[in-house]
This record gives C-alpha cells, structure tokens and sequence, in this order.
C-alpha cells in the first residue's frame, strides 16, 4: 500500500468514527433519562431483621403492625395477633420492590394516582420508633382494562417515596397487603364450639329453643318439646355443626359504639369434652355480626383420644385470648345457629312424604 492509498484509508476511518460517534452521542439523547433507574430496588438499604412495626395511614383509618416480644400484633387493636405469614411476606414484598419505570410527575397527577394523602402512606420504623423508610402506595396498575379495578388482581402498582415527590414509579407487585383494613391483616383462627351436647338460644324479644344429646351419635332431642313439635334432625345438626366452623372477619375496636350487645342473642353450648360457651350475638353490620363470648371448663380426660386432648389444651390459651376482644364474624358462619324455633322444626309436608 503506498502512502497515498494509507493516508486515504486513515482519513476514512475518522469519517466513520466521527459519525459513529455523532449517532452514538444522538441515540444516547434520545433515552429516557430515568433509564438508570430501571431495575433498581427502591430499598436496597432496608433489612427484615430492623423493622419492628409498620405504619399504614389511609385517609379514613390508621394500622400499626408491630413486634411486640414474638408476636406480631396490631396496636390500634389491643395487641390483636396479627398473621405472622401475611406480615412476613409484606416486608419481603417491599424488600424486593424494583422499578420497572419511573417519570417526573406534577402534583395533578400525583393526584390522579393516589400518590398524594388519598393513597396508603407506609413507613417501617426501627424498635426505637427510627424511621427506617416510608412509601406512598396508589392507585393499581393493569396492562388491560377490566371491569371492577377495586377487586381485580393488578399487574403492578404506582408509587412514590416521600423523599422525591416529583417522581412516580411503577412495580410489578400490586402490593394488596398496603392497606389500613385490620381485616387483611388478622389471624382469623376463632374459637370452636365441637362436639355440643347441648345447644340453647334466647332471642331478646324473647323465646328461644334448646336441643340436646346423650352421644356424639345420639339423635338430638328438642327440650320443652309442644304436640305437634318434630325436631328436624339435619337442620339441629347444622345448627351445633356450624359453631364448630366459626372464622374471624375482623376485630372490632373495644370502644365501637352502636354494637347491639346490650340486648344480643344470647347462645348457651356445652360440648361432650367437658367445655361450656356462652356466647352473646349484637348487630348485623354489613355481612358480619359483633360477637363476645367466654368459655369455661376443662376437657374431660379421653384414655382413647390422647391426640384431641391434646389439641383442645392447646386451642384453649387462643381461645381465653380471643375472649377479650370484640370479634366480628361473617353472618354465613352463624345463621344456621340462628335460626327461630319453627325453623328447626320438621315441617308437616315433610313429615307427610316419610
């Protein structure tokens, strides 16, 4: 090659870096500038082991989730137990939080978004109440439209932290658990009334009925028994059985007004392994009554049935716990325990076909 070929060659090579370099330089201008952010975890200094309670304000209520000793508990509720697992998978949720987009954001849309004092504020703070990091939770994300947001399963979430109100994020976890609602964070183990041997209700208007049975296979006999009166036997059976199947919708606080328990129903149980309920039934709000209840007793010795005795001393400290509280619980679980005498009652068509 000679010299004049080399110093051509030479000159074309820096054409093509320069525009090379001028397209480079172009595209780079054409990304996004949050292109950094992608991927990046929102808390990457927050650890598990340092958070002791977790804060949530709604506009209409408060929650505070906290470590008190091993127990998760909700403060604003007595120290209710709060579900360790939901508490648990919360806090690795958050932990592992990255941004799949993120956009300046002007206070408009910030509204629009829930981003602002309308959506779930969330802060995780240290034993000795230290901030540890805090999040603005908001409206859902879905890559389709559906037709009930408030109840479908988002794609994601948009959110913002505190410290940089003019950027917006969007996750990928719809994060459900970044609520205020006592609901979704419970422990809805109740107590359970098995094995009845006698079962009585009084209404507070007055009347009532009582059933009872010598045996767990024994026919259930109705007490004060009028001629003309045939107990009906499925429907006595799912009265006692459905005490046996109680679950917690929520826990009410203890200063609720407006509960019916100063004039409830009233359910009498004793059960064939020695234990005795006394459970008061008030107001139906929504789809869930308010109920308090106390126990009494101590489960018979069973020489063939170690096992249960075991599980029913085990089930007791959860239940004197629970006695403390103003539990709501779902009126599906309750109305077939309450129903009026003449719905017990075998009707006279039925009786006629036997």
């Amino acid at each position: 090659m000679n010299a004049r070929l080399a110093l051509i060659f030479v000159v074309l090579l820096a054409i093509l870096g320069g525009g090379a370099l001028l397209y480079y330089q172009k595209e780079t201008a054409r990304r996004p500038e949050n292109v950094s952010t992608l991927g990046r975890n929102l808390f990457k200094d927050l650890k598990a082991a340092d958070i002791a309670a977790i804060r949530m304000v709604e506009p209409q209520a408060t929650l505070t989730v906290q470590r008190k000793d091993e127990r998760w508990v909700l403060a604003e509720r007595d120290g209710f137990p709060a579900d360790v697992a939901k508490v648990r998978e919360f806090v690795l949720q958050v932990l592992a939080l990255k941004v799949g987009q993120s956009e300046p954001i002007g206070d408009q849309d910030r509204a629009r978004l829930n981003l602002d004092q309308s959506g779930t504020q969330v802060e995780f703070a240290a034993a000795d109440g230290k901030a540890l990091g805090r999040l603005i939770v908001g409206k859902k994300y879905f890559k389709r439209e559906v037709d009930n947001p408030e109840k479908a399963r988002a794609d994601g979430r948009f959110v913002a932290l505190p410290a940089d109100l003019k950027t917006v994020y969007l996750v990928s976890d719809p994060l459900t658990q970044a609520t205020a609602k006592s609901s979704e964070w419970i422990d809805r183990g109740s107590f359970q009334v098995e094995k009845v041997k006698t079962l009585e209700l009084r209404y507070p208007e007055g009347g009532g009925w009582r059933i009872e049975r010598d045996a767990d296979n024994s026919d259930w006999r109705l007490a004060a028994a009028k001629p003309g009166e045939k107990l009906d036997a499925s429907r006595a059976n799912a009265a006692s059985y459905s005490l046996s199947m109680l679950e917690l919708a929520d826990v009410a606080p203890k200063d609720a007004k407006d509960t019916g328990l100063d004039n409830p129903v009233a359910i009498e149980a004793t059960t064939l392994d020695g234990l005795a309920y006394s459970i008061k039934v008030g107001k139906l709000v929504q789809d869930n009554y308010y109920v308090t209840f106390s126990s009494s007793g101590t489960p018979a010795k069973n020489d063939k049935d170690a096992e249960r005795l075991k599980k029913l001393e085990e089930r007791l400290p959860r239940e004197k716990l629970l006695s403390e509280y103003l539990l709501l619980i779902p009126k599906g679980k309750l109305e077939d325990t309450l129903k009026k005498r003449a719905e017990l009652l075998e009707k006279k068509e039925d009786a006629k076909k036997r």
